[in-house]
C-alpha cells in the first residue's frame, strides 16, 4: 500500500501562487497535489497544521557546516548527515555541503564522502560546492591563501569524473586561477561553475560566463566593487541575465539599502537567491571553532578570525527569509522564493525543487504567520516539529 497523506488547515504557496481552503496531497514521497479541502477522499490519512502556511523546502546552496562539524574537519558521510539533520529546523530541506580551499587529499575525501551519501540517500543531501582552490588571493577572504592554486588538468579530471556520481556539483572558482576553457570543459559535463573570490574586471566574467559559468558565489562579498569605469564582477552579476548570485542575508554581510538596489537592478533570468555560508555554529551553542589550523569566533552574530575578517556566517535560511522581508521589505513570496525555486533553478533542480506541485519532492516547511517553523518533511517524511524532543 502506497503511503499517501494530505496536510489541511493551512494556506499553501506552491512557489508561484497561494491557496486558500486546500489541501497539500503527498503520496510516497512526493507532492500529488493541492486539492479544495472539500475534495479529499475521505480514505486519505489527513493531519491538520492548525493554520499558519505551508511552503516549499528552502534549498541552500552554500552551507560549510552545522551541528557542530565542519566538512573540512570531517569530510565523511556522518559529518554531511549532522550538517543535513542541523540545517533541517530552520527550514532547509536540500543542500549543498561546501568544502572551503582545502589540500588535493581533502578535497578527495569530501567527493568520496558525497558520492557515498548520495548512494545512502542521505535526507536533505543535494550535493556538494567545492569552494575554491582555485580561487585569487587578492580576493581571499578567510580561505587560506598557502592552499589557493591555479586549476590543473588532474583537477579538472577529478572534477569531472566526480559528477556522474552526484546529483548536484558546484564549484566556485576565480578567472585568475582558471581559464575560460576549463570553464567550458565543467559546464559541458554538468558542473554548475560559479564565480567568486575573485578580482576579476567585467569584461573577464562576461567571457567566462558565456564559457560556462552560471552563478556568483556570496554577491558583494570577496569580489571586485562596482565602480564609475569598471563594473567588476558585481557589476558582471548584477547586469548579465544569465548569472544567478547568491546572497548572505544578515544584515552584516551585505547593508539592506545595498540589497534592495541590487534587487532592483538585477537582470534575469537569473536571479539573487539566499544561501546562507552557515558554519559549524549552527545548531549548537558553541562560541568558537577552527577552519584550516585557525580559531574563528563567534561573536554579535558574526563569524570572524582574530584579524576581524569574516569568516562564513552564523545564519540559518529562515532567519535569511525573515531578514529579506522584515527588513529589506520583500513581499514575503519573493522572500520565500528566494530561498526555494530560485536557488532550485540556479543549479538546475527546479523540476522536483523549490515548488509544491504534481511530481515534486514532499519537501515542506509549516510556517507560522510571524515565519516561525513549526514542522518540517523532507521527501514526505517529517524530519522536524517544534516542540518535540530530538
Amino acid at each position: 500500500m502506497s503511503d499517501r497523506f494530505a496536510l489541511t488547515g493551512a494556506r499553501i504557496f506552491d512557489g508561484d501562487d497561494w491557496h486558500d481552503d486546500a489541501a497539500l496531497v503527498v503520496r510516497d514521497g512526493l507532492v500529488e497535489a493541492i486539492s479544495p479541502s472539500g475534495a479529499i477522499p475521505s480514505d486519505i490519512r489527513t493531519a491538520d497544521t492548525g493554520g499558519g502556511m505551508l511552503v516549499p523546502g528552502f534549498v541552500d546552496i552554500q552551507v560549510n557546516g552545522g551541528g557542530g562539524v565542519m566538512l573540512n574537519d570531517h569530510p565523511d558521510v556522518a559529518s554531511i548527515e549532522t550538517i543535513c539533520r542541523a540545517h533541517a529546523p530552520f527550514g532547509t530541506t536540500a543542500l549543498l555541503p561546501t568544502l572551503i580551499t582545502d589540500t588535493p587529499a581533502i578535497t578527495a575525501a569530501a567527493i568520496a564522502a558525497g558520492e557515498a551519501a548520495a548512494q545512502q540517500k542521505v535526507p536533505g543531501f543535494l550535493g556538494l560546492h567545492l569552494e575554491g582552490p582555485h580561487l585569487s588571493i587578492a580576493r581571499k577572504g578567510a580561505h587560506d591563501p598557502a592552499l589557493i592554486r591555479p586549476m590543473t588538468d588532474a583537477d579538472q579530471a577529478t572534477l569531472i569524473a566526480a559528477r556522474p556520481k552526484l546529483p548536484v556539483l558546484l564549484t566556485t572558482i576565480a578567472p585568475e586561477s582558471v581559464d575560460p576553457a576549463r570553464v567550458a570543459a565543467l559546464a559541458k559535463a554538468g558542473i554548475i561553475v560559479s564565480l567568486g573570490h575573485s578580482d576579476t574586471g567585467y569584461a573577464t566574467a562576461k567571457a567566462f560566463a558565456e564559457a560556462g559559468a552560471g552563478v556568483v558565489t556570496h554577491l558583494f562579498n570577496a569580489m571586485s566593487q562596482i565602480g564609475n569605469r569598471e563594473p567588476g564582477l558585481v557589476g558582471a552579476a548584477i547586469g548579465i541575465g544569465t548569472l544567478s548570485a547568491g546572497l548572505i542575508a544578515d544584515g552584516i554581510h551585505v547593508h539592506p539599502a545595498t540589497i534592495r538596489i541590487a534587487l532592483d537592478a538585477k537582470q534575469g533570468p537569473g536571479k539573487i537567491v539566499l544561501v546562507t555560508d552557515a558554519m559549524a555554529t549552527i545548531g549548537t551553542a558553541m562560541t568558537s571553532f577552527t577552519l584550516n589550523g585557525r580559531t574563528i569566533h563567534r561573536k554579535d552574530g558574526s563569524l570572524r578570525l582574530a584579524d576581524g575578517t569574516l569568516a562564513g556566517a552564523d545564519l540559518d535560511m529562515i532567519s535569511a527569509v525573515r531578514f529579506m522581508h522584515d527588513v529589506v521589505g520583500v513581499d514575503l513570496s519573493e522572500a520565500l522564493r528566494m530561498a526555494s525555486l530560485y536557488p532550485a533553478q540556479a543549479i538546475g533542480q527546479s523540476h522536483r525543487l523549490g515548488r509544491l506541485a504534481h511530481g515534486t519532492a514532499a519537501d515542506i516547511v509549516a510556517l507560522s504567520d510571524d515565519l516561525g517553523i513549526g514542522s518540517v518533511w523532507i521527501g514526505g517524511d517529517k524530519v522536524f516539529e517544534a516542540g518535540a524532543s530530538r
